[in-house]
């Protein structure tokens, strides 16, 4: 329990750091919103189901990816408008980062709910499944940011953030896309071995 003390202190300083004098206030709200609707859902829900800690982890990772886009906004983070310089890119791509973590971060969140609760039996399809799955959640976010665009009109081209690039939406989803077969790829077997050690523990 000392170690999901310590995540969750970090995810409040976070947090907190990234609603003091954002770049935009409104845009700010609409990125960390997210992050604290999962909180409120992982903390109600801990005694019925407790994920392994390489789980919070990387949830906890994805929440300080949304923190500093919310603080900043996602074309306006200031080390990724130094890497545009140097590497002369026509955007700010700190947003890519946030996809591929969308893609990722959830992957491994379906895949030990899919091990533990043992929701699928044939194996065959396993990764395929939670890769469409990743894939889905995304083009879904993709509907949000469409309509609260439109809703809100300029208010909410900052949380769009297509900088005028034409495949955002398309770019975006490739990257979940990417992220969720490179948790699988990667971090599988890390995973593997947190599940066991928790079995062996009850």
């Amino acid at each position: 329990m000392k170690y999901i003390y310590f995540l969750i202190t970090l995810f409040l300083i976070s947090l907190l750091a990234s609603v003091i004098n954002p770049k935009e206030g409104f845009t700010c709200f609409l990125e960390i919103i997210p992050a604290i609707i999962g909180f409120l859902v992982l903390a109600f829900t801990f005694k019925k189901f407790r994920f392994t800690n390489f789980t919070y982890t990387l949830i906890l990772i994805h929440c300080i990816i949304l923190f500093i886009g919310g603080h900043y906004t996602y074309a306006e983070v200031p080390f990724f408008d130094y890497i545009k310089e140097i590497f002369h890119q026509s955007r700010n791509n700190y947003d890519k980062v946030g996809h591929f973590a969308q893609g990722l971060v959830p992957a491994m969140i379906i895949r030990e709910l899919f091990i533990r609760k043992e929701v699928i039996n044939n194996k065959s399809f396993f990764n395929f499944i939670i890769v469409s799955i990743c894939l889905a959640i995304s083009a879904a976010y993709e509907f949000i940011e469409w309509f609260v665009s439109l809703a809100t009109g300029e208010g909410g081209d900052s949380f769009l953030g297509t900088q005028g690039y034409v495949w955002d939406t398309q770019s975006d989803m490739l990257f979940a896309t990417i992220g969720a077969i490179t948790a699988l790829i990667l971090f599988s077997k890390i995973q593997d071995k947190e599940i066991q050690q928790i079995d062996f523990e009850n």
